[in-house]
């Protein structure tokens, strides 16, 4: 307890100094010069961007992420789309027996099956059922709830302000080499979790990078490396992951609602607080519970309502993917040519998926299964979800009613994202922009959640577990809705991102180093897909759950 007290101390002692200070500015400037003050040097070196010539810099960070998708998609031999069938069997529960009771418990090792004549598995199966606490789909929303958002909507319309149509190119094929990040790193999330004795689930790259690491005889590295996580993952979730949240859902709602009274937001973030209590008390269960009805729900209308305007204006479907392959390998009229474009587009669909930051790999790691790879498979659904789909169906609409109505001008950058796209939306579907904001605070209420798991999964790994080190990060969190939601926080938002970021650098590392693990667990639970469906093919009857 007197390690939790000390880092709370060491967090506001810089608000305590700065308030000393003989200046007449307003608690939000206070905060966010006193933020800047300590911190821009972070910043600026997890942003650093790298000079390859005058007219472009690529952020060493992008450089990491998109070169670690690389080497895992040939590593595991295009698992971006060889597991892509696989993933959505997976997801359905078509392997549910085997994950729950083991392949060979099942159907046994030469095809036999190991049931009784009338179909019942004996006791000793039904007592060695797999850990965890939800299922595979409740996993992949829940990770999906931290990535789908604010990030979908806003940022493709940034990006296409600066790179063109053509950044969408670039964004989709981030999103694709993504989709091996993300396998790597929840195979590994759910190989090392820890179950405590009543079934929680404690896992994320703390756990894999201290005890995958002392495996290759490498604990000092593997120990360092996951307190270093374990820090950013904290400061990522209060700051991108609710305070950033709470506050762009604050500004939406009181574009809604035309409200614009000073108390506002602190109403509002109080309100919201109390909803996201509601849910997170209740741990993973509550919130998968909660993100597995948000997430299709929002994503399916918005989806539906972009199919719609492509509908509308398929005659334009054409000339758009037209732009997008023009723009993509031409880059006229962009700043940077070729490689600006590029460079919008990969850093989009990068940091819109979050692949290869592990964030996803704690979500992952509550999942039931015997089969590590399994989760793994799944979870490289969530890249092509969040950035094939939803990011290019936001490109799609922005490029295609701009035919018409010409609201942007591509190469001169735009601030406010989620404006343009409602705009987008407004011309085919008029008044589409009030769900839009209603959209955008439900992805930033399912954001906080998640991010409310990742961070306190970070804090019981630096402070140990137990329900008071619950209780007092729980109690932080709530208290960071509300400041979100009630003033600005620049200099806090940009420190909060690079801290997200930063857990790009631990993880990169640590996934790079136990690849031949992840090799080893995809391979075993391919074994035994291949077990099952050899035995029904024998005439074995399939086990039903």
């Amino acid at each position: 307890m007197k390690r939790i007290l000390l880092s709370i101390l060491t967090f506001i002692i810089p608000f305590i100094n700065f308030a000393q200070e003989e200046k007449v500015l307003t608690f939000s400037e206070q905060i966010d010069v006193t933020f800047s003050k300590y911190t821009s040097w972070f910043v600026d070196l997890i942003f650093y961007e790298i000079p390859f010539s005058e007219e472009f810099q690529i952020p060493w960070v992008l450089i990491v992420l998109i070169g670690g998708a690389t080497y895992f998609t040939v590593y595991f031999k295009f698992i971006n789309f060889s597991g892509f069938f696989t993933a959505i069997n997976v997801v359905r529960g078509k392997y549910e027996d085997i994950e729950k009771h083991g392949a060979k418990e099942l159907y046994g090792e030469d095809g036999i099956a190991a049931v009784a004549v009338d179909g019942d598995i004996p006791d000793t199966i039904r007592d060695e059922s797999a850990d965890g606490e939800v299922s595979h789909f409740q996993a992949l929303t829940a990770a999906l709830s931290a990535t789908v958002g604010l990030g979908n909507i806003a940022g493709v319309a940034v990006a296409l302000s600066i790179g063109g149509p053509g950044a969408t190119f670039w964004m989709i094929l981030a999103g694709l080499l993504g989709m091996a990040s993300k396998f790597a790193e929840c195979t590994l999330g759910v190989k090392y979790r820890d179950v405590g004795p009543d079934g929680t689930v404690y896992g994320g790259p703390m756990y894999y990078l201290k005890k995958g690491l002392a495996e290759k005889n490498m604990a000092g590295l593997g120990k360092v490396l996951a307190v270093l996580f374990a820090i950013f993952v904290i400061g990522g979730s209060f700051g991108g992951g609710n305070m950033f949240q709470a506050n762009q859902a604050a500004a939406q709602f009181v574009e809604l609602t035309g409200l614009t009274g000073g108390n506002t937001g602190l109403y509002f973030g109080l309100a919201m607080a109390v909803l996201v209590a509601v849910v997170i008390i209740g741990g993973i269960k509550r919130i998968a519970s909660v993100t597995e009805k948000i997430v299709p729900f929002m994503a399916g209308i918005y989806v539906l309502a972009a199919l719609v305007i492509l509908a509308v204006n398929y005659v334009h479907i054409g000339a758009a993917f037209g732009l997008i392959f023009e723009g993509a390998f031409s880059g006229l009229g962009i700043a940077g040519g070729l490689i600006g474009v590029m460079i919008q587009g990969i850093r989009r669909g990068a940091f819109s998926n979050e692949a290869g930051v592990g964030s996803a790999a704690i979500a992952h790691s509550a999942v039931r299964t015997k089969y590590p790879a399994s989760e793994g498979i799944v979870a490289l659904l969530e890249p092509f979800v969040d950035t094939v789909v939803i990011c290019t169906m936001t490109a799609l609409v922005i490029i295609i009613t701009n035919f018409d109505a010409g609201f942007l001008e591509y190469g001169t950058e735009i601030t406010e994202g989620v404006e343009l796209t409602a705009t987008a939306f407004d011309t085919v579907i008029p008044n589409f922009s009030i769900v839009l904001t209603i959209a955008v605070i439900l992805f930033a209420f399912s954001t906080m959640i998640s991010w409310s798991y990742y961070g306190m999964q970070g804090w019981v790994y630096l402070f140990g577990k137990g329900k008071i080190s619950d209780l007092v990060y729980k109690l932080l969190f709530l208290v960071f809705v509300v400041v979100g939601a009630s003033i600005s926080l620049g200099s806090v938002i940009d420190f909060s991102d690079a801290m997200i970021f930063a857990m790009v650098v631990p993880n990169i590392i640590g996934v790079l180093l136990l690849t031949p693990k992840v090799r080893k667990e995809l391979i075993k639970y391919n074994n035994a897909i291949k077990l099952k469906k050899d035995a029904i093919e024998d005439g074995v009857d399939e086990f039903e759950v």
